[in-house]
């Protein structure tokens, strides 16, 4: 498929109509599906709900792909039955908008939290996902007082149970106001909490449309960055020659930190055969 040929096709697709490509294709070269595993691989599942949720785990089995994030305690027993990680959970957060920024929803999130805590570490998992909640006119500097407020009533709780509490990094186009926009801002807060069970989720796709600079922010600040997730930019699609990033660069990037944990694929794919467009992505991160 010539390359002005396909990025026309997508185009389309992402007005709506799916785009179509059935190969995985690298830089121009068939390549059978072999992972090398120096990353180790995850998929976020709502990207791909529309499949049926058994079909879905035994196709990441077969595939070899050991994780799945963003997933609750209703999920894990099918998905250990398929032997499938939960790389990140979810469930404890009252939504995106309303989150440690607001001492109100303190008492909530608390409880919210110190009952998931030792769910997510009987499961035999690790992390889980947190929000700072959306600004109100609410300064960044209070907020960020706030969430080490609330969040310092948690910490001694994660640290025992060894689970990682991560808050997500999103941009102002996806999530108008919401405050942990700023990869300074959070890793501010990180600093201020003062411990190694609370780590930041660097989204690269929000984080490319928030600020750039992926490469250096990740070398420059990697010690607080506890999870990564990817998506193609513009559009949260495929991570393929459509959008502006490259992600074996940034992969190398993150090998080269000497980090081990997991990195998700998050985007909506666009190609008729979404596994293919899957394992695509996942062949041009596994540098």
């Amino acid at each position: 498929m010539q390359r002005r040929n396909f990025i026309a096709t997508a185009a389309i697709g992402t007005a709506g109509l799916a785009a179509s490509k059935v190969t995985a294709n690298i830089d121009g070269n068939n390549k059978d599906f072999e992972l090398k595993n120096n990353i180790s691989h995850s998929v976020c599942r709502w990207c791909f709900d529309d499949i049926p949720w058994d079909d879905f785990l035994a196709t990441l089995n077969k595939l070899g792909i050991k994780a799945l994030d963003l997933t609750g305690p209703e999920d894990w027993p099918l998905m250990k039955k398929y032997g499938i990680h939960a790389s990140m959970c979810w469930g404890a957060e009252i939504s995106l908008v309303e989150g440690w920024n607001d001492p109100k929803n303190h008492e909530v999130l608390i409880k919210n939290y110190t009952e998931m805590i030792p769910k997510v570490a009987d499961a035999g998992y690790t992390n889980l996902i947190c929000f700072s909640g959306n600004r109100n006119g609410m300064n960044d500097y209070v907020g960020l007082e706030n969430c080490v407020a609330g969040l310092s009533k948690i910490m001694p709780f994660a640290e025992k149970h060894n689970v990682v509490i991560q808050m997500e990094l999103f941009n102002q186009v996806n999530h108008p106001d919401y405050m942990c926009d700023s990869s300074l801002w959070g890793v501010e807060l990180c600093r201020r909490l003062g411990s190694d069970n609370f780590k930041l989720l660097f989204d690269i796709y929000h984080m490319q449309i928030q600020e750039g600079d992926i490469i250096r922010t990740i070398k420059k600040y990697h010690q607080y960055f506890g999870h990564y997730h990817t998506a193609g930019v513009p559009g949260r699609n495929e991570i393929d020659e459509t959008q502006e990033l490259y992600y074996p660069a940034i992969m190398k990037a993150i090998i080269d930190t000497g980090y081990e944990g997991y990195v998700a694929q998050e985007f909506i794919a666009t190609w008729d055969d979404k596994i293919e467009a899957l394992k695509d992505a996942f062949l041009r991160c596994d540098v």
